[in-house]
């Protein structure tokens, strides 16, 4: 049976790692604080507020949630940004997307500070992921598949890594991110042509592709590591991945579940953003007092 790499132990290594920095934060009267901007009362939405506001409460990060009417115009949610942008205390912002269809989703992202952008929703942040740049921070899904990845210590160099998807969320940020590790990288999508294939050539699979269990025992091959990134509901209201887990664990040398997977990494990874957002923000401002 395969390994599979649970989320939980990457999340207290990260815990871990930022409690000198929160620490440090404090001593310069700081506490990171985190603002969640979200139109309305979907479900998934208070979902994950819920256990993000868990874990920044266990770390000692603050969060403030910032609430619109979810037939708010457009014109009040820039403003909303525009006041975490220019509130010092508030050193990160997540803004909670998909938006409403009449919202102008690039639009309200460009009005965000690349500074306090912790989720990789900017171009100037996402211009640092292809460019190898230091603005903003990667998408925290992207960032939590290298981070699982690295933790669980499996070779990225001359690697060859298949991504199955191409979002901005997860697919191309990952890609980039992967080729900075020096991997060799394959990105498909639902249209590549002899998919399965592709994917059973692979060292490492990445699933991205928001599919309920798309991906069954045709698609992998003995010893691979396969990273699950979906958060799926089955016909019968289950929380699934894009991967079918029972067929496919089996067969691979390594896999992350769905729950306690990459999505218990990514809310740390926003967590570890906002600190590092912080602590840039005392640099500059220890820069200002020179």
């Amino acid at each position: 049976m395969a390994e599979q790499l649970r989320g939980k132990l990457v999340v207290e290594r990260i815990a871990a790692d930022l409690a000198p920095r929160i620490e440090a934060l404090g001593r310069a009267d700081i506490v990171p604080t985190l603002a969640i901007v979200r139109m309305g009362e979907r479900p998934d939405d208070l979902s994950y507020e819920r256990t993000a506001k868990k874990r920044a409460e266990s770390l000692g990060i603050a969060v403030r949630s910032v609430v619109l009417d979810e037939f708010a115009p457009q014109e009040a949610l820039e403003a909303a940004l525009h006041e975490v942008n220019h509130d010092p205390s508030v050193h990160g912002c997540l803004l909670f997307r998909p938006l409403p269809a009449f919202i102008d989703d690039a639009r309200a992202c460009e009005v965000l500070d690349p500074r306090k952008d912790v989720d990789g929703i900017t171009l100037a942040s996402l211009a640092a992921v292809f460019t190898d740049g230091h603005a903003g921070f990667p998408p925290s899904t992207a960032a939590a598949c290298i981070e699982m990845l690295e933790h669980y210590g499996v070779p990225l160099e001359g690697r060859h890594v298949v991504v199955v998807g191409r979002s901005l969320v997860v697919g191309k940020p990952v890609s980039m991110m992967l080729l900075r590790r020096n991997a060799s990288v394959t990105v498909c999508h639902s249209r590549s042509n002899d998919l399965a294939g592709i994917c059973r050539s692979a060292d490492i699979v990445i699933c991205a592709t928001g599919r309920a269990r798309a991906f069954d025992s045709d698609y992998f091959a003995s010893g691979q590591t396969v990273l699950d990134v979906g958060i799926n509901f089955d016909t019968h209201g289950n929380l699934c991945g894009d991967v079918d887990f029972d067929r496919v664990e089996p067969i691979v040398g390594a896999i992350t579940p769905v729950p306690g997977g990459i999505g218990t990494v990514t809310t740390s990874m926003t967590m570890a953003h906002t600190v590092a957002a912080a602590e840039r923000a005392l640099a500059e401002r220890g820069g200002e007092g020179r």
